[in-house]
């Protein structure tokens, strides 16, 4: 359930007066009202009689016990003696029976025709007796047709405001015969008219209550669930802020001190030394801010505000990572590498052409560590939008010790946080056991990608 209220079912065009009518006495579709539930035609899913089959069978069952009473009754017991006939007073039961057809779809309808039906048998009663009701009246007869309980009951909790109530006192009137008191016609005038209404009047408040515990529950249920996702947003923004005082911080003064002995350095190839970890703490400081960055603080209104991570770009942007160097490291490494679609790669945003040389250079770290004496085959392949990237091994030829160095240092955290880097450009990740015993990791970054909020 949710807060907005639910779409009513869509009314058909007026098509005229025809229609009009039809509508103002309820024959046709209901127009939607916010302020009753209930069974309210206008909700249905569909047009018909009733809103659902288990309906259908108590009203028909209804319908055919009324009937039969009332035929058994008229068979049994008197018959009208008036100038309409013997079976003009069953006549009008069997039509108000039958009317209880129609008690769900038009209820003001079926009521009125009840209240009708019930002056016309107390008139028939007062003016010209035996006319409509035999004669003598049976004992606390309230004078009403058989049905007019069962109409009651559902009138008053599918129509709010006033116009059901006063049909009900009418009814109430009818059937207690104020003007003849007796005790039995009180108490069955009552039990046909006050009390199926005040039961139904219980039942719909029940109902109500019902839903609005239910809605309650939810709507606290999905108030929890956001207190707990905007705590957990709190606590990453506070960790992410530590990270990039902290690091950036720790890291700077690498870059400084690598720069200082750059420039004091008197061999070359300690000034080479120092320039490349200058240049290596630059680029770990350009992908902090960018890593930290996509932690948004909540914003006026519950929205992203800025980001949290403001400091400037320490150097010029990135270019795209060497990827056959990355190769020629792990065939140094006695690793046999075979590579292909490495081309076409320079033009790449750098964020992603990053993501792509994290991702194989994972892969191959988990070949060193877990499959040694394999064979690594790295593919990328350029689309117009998205960039696929694979590597794959195969079984090794010699089984591995159970137990190496390097496997032993394995956690599971670098494809984690591999995939978190993908899904963070919004691209997938996914690894896995081959067919042939081996491994493959597969990645597809868009290839216009910037960094965006992971996707969990």
């Amino acid at each position: 359930m949710t807060d907005s209220p639910a779409p009513s079912a869509p009314r058909r065009a007026a098509a005229g007066p025809w229609r009009a009518w039809l509508e103002s006495t309820g024959l046709a579709a209901f127009r939607p009202s916010g302020a009753r539930t209930g069974g309210d035609p206008s909700g249905w899913p569909r047009p018909g009689l009733w809103p659902a089959r288990w309906v259908a069978v108590l009203v028909v069952g209804a319908t055919v016990l009324f009937t039969g009473l009332d035929v058994l009754a008229a068979v049994v017991g008197g018959r009208t003696t008036g100038a309409a006939g013997p079976y003009a007073g069953l006549v009008l039961q069997i039509v108000c029976d039958l009317a209880l057809l129609f008690a769900i779809r038009a209820p003001l309808v079926v009521s009125g025709l009840m209240l009708a039906a019930g002056l016309a048998f107390t008139g028939s009663e007062l003016v010209s007796p035996g006319l409509l009701v035999p004669s003598p009246t049976l004992t606390g007869n309230p004078l009403l047709p058989a049905a007019t309980a069962t109409v009651v009951f559902i009138l008053v909790q599918l129509r709010g405001g006033r116009a059901p109530w006063l049909i009900v006192g009418a009814l109430v009137v009818i059937a207690v015969r104020p003007w003849a008191p007796a005790l039995d016609t009180i108490a069955l005038g009552l039990l046909a008219s006050a009390v199926p209404a005040l039961a139904g009047r219980f039942v719909e408040a029940r109902r109500q209550n019902l839903a609005d515990l239910r809605e309650r529950a939810e709507r606290s249920d999905r108030e929890q669930h956001l207190l707990a996702e905007r705590a957990r947003a709190q606590e990453r923004a506070r960790l992410a802020s530590e990270m990039h005082d902290v690091v950036s911080h720790r890291v700077s003064l690498m870059v400084l001190q690598a720069g200082a002995l750059e420039v004091a350095a008197t061999d070359p190839a300690t000034r080479e030394a120092a320039a490349a970890l200058r240049g290596a703490g630059v680029t770990a400081l350009d992908e902090l801010r960018e890593v930290v960055g996509v932690l948004r603080a909540p914003g006026p209104g519950g929205g992203g505000g800025a980001r949290l991570a403001t400091s400037p770009r320490v150097g010029p942007e990135a270019g795209a990572p060497e990827l056959d160097e990355l190769l020629e490291s792990s065939r140094a490494a006695g690793l046999r590498v075979r590579a292909e679609g490495l081309d076409g790669l320079a033009d790449l945003p750098a964020s992603v052409a990053r993501a792509v040389h994290r991702v194989v250079q994972e892969g191959l770290t988990n070949v060193h560590k877990h499959a040694p004496g394999s064979e690594a085959a790295v593919a990328v392949r350029r689309g117009p939008d998205v960039v696929a990237v694979e590597v794959r091994n195969s079984a090794p030829a010699a089984p591995a010790p159970a137990v190496t160095d390097l496997a032993a240092t394995g956690t599971g955290s670098g494809l984690r946080g591999l995939r978190e880097r993908v899904e963070l450009l919004g691209g997938t990740l996914e690894h896995g056991s081959s067919a042939d015993g081996g491994f493959v990791v597969t990645a597809t970054v868009p290839s216009s990608a910037v960094p965006g909020p992971v996707r969990r």
